[in-house]
């Protein structure tokens, strides 16, 4: 029989990533299984299969299960209560139900999971004021204040994609005029660079051999982000802010010209800058977040 154990699973939009963690956050193992998003609850079977497995290769129950998928947790974390247009079925569904558990298993927001992994296993271990940044499509986030994950009155606190660069400027999703998201987020790219580069990967890979024009594109992209995290520090003053997503992967080309701007911008109240450092958990940061609240979430039980 295996030694105790937590499960943490991160729904995507076509797949599921599950860990399996010891209660001090080592890796025992990690599994990926695809899904059909366009079968209604597909992604649900297929989580449940999954647990069902790795209960049975542990060869006992797990100490804690968590779930973390995109959308608005409900108030009691026990389902996402809104994500429209995506994934069928996933709004209401009550996953301790469905997954037949005796014990709770928390809901969480995956960007609000990721950063909480992050804190636990990451780049931002043993910190506990934390900005959270995710840039790929578009632009998630979370953010930790004095050792609290904010998630506000509705649950969308931490969506720092949707803070405003320009008022002037056209809605995002949110209806936020001139949003972060739309000035740095790889869904809008081809409009911001006047239909010369398809994917930010090909804007950087251009700016990094030279190309003046990529530069100028990119640049302004990168001061747009700077803008952005310098103005959540005067609101929520992180000790560090951790940079995550598939834009992150551009490394120096991403991080020296955003670390140069935010020094320049920033209200410097310590004797050094704002660190701003890379998110290392990748796609497993979200799984892991949610194993560790659902940990925390058993142990505060078992001690009322």
């Amino acid at each position: 029989m295996s030694a105790p154990y937590a499960i943490g699973i991160d729904i995507g939009g076509t797949g599921v990533k599950a860990v399996v963690l010891t209660p001090a956050g080592e890796m025992i193992s990690e599994t990926n299984r695809p899904f059909d998003a366009g079968r209604p609850l597909h992604f649900a079977e297929t989580v449940r299969e999954l647990l069902g497995s790795l209960r049975e290769s542990q060869g006992r129950e797990p100490l804690a299960v968590g779930i973390c998928a995109p959308g608005l947790v409900a108030a009691d974390q026990r389902s996402i209560a809104r994500l429209p247009n995506r994934l069928p079925g996933m709004e209401g569904l009550d996953w301790q139900t469905w997954l037949a558990c005796a014990m709770p298993v928390p809901v969480m927001n995956d960007a609000h999971a990721a950063l909480l992994g992050e804190a636990w296993q990451g780049a931002a271990r043993g910190q506990r004021n934390i900005l959270m940044f995710t840039l790929g499509t578009g632009v998630g986030g979370a953010a930790m204040v004095d050792g609290h994950l904010l998630r506000g009155h509705s649950g969308k606190a931490g969506h720092v994609g949707h803070i405003s660069l320009d008022p002037q400027g056209a809605p995002d999703i949110c209806g936020t005029p001139g949003s972060l998201e739309l000035a740095i987020g790889n869904a809008t790219i081809l409009q911001r660079t006047g239909g010369r580069f398809a994917t930010t990967h090909e804007l950087v890979c251009a700016y990094g051999e030279g190309d003046r024009e990529a530069a100028g594109f990119w640049l302004t992209s990168v001061q747009a982000l700077a803008a952005g995290i310098v103005s959540l520090s005067n609101v929520l003053d992180p000790a560090l802010v951790v940079i995550g997503g598939g834009i992150a992967a551009a490394g120096d080309a991403l991080f020296k010209p955003l670390r140069e701007r935010v020094a320049r911008m920033e209200w410097k109240v310590a004797s050094h800058p704002l660190p701003i450092v890379p998110a290392v958990l990748g796609d497993k940061a979200g799984a892991c977040g949610a194993a560790r609240q659902a940990l925390l979430q058993s142990s505060s039980l078992s001690h009322e």
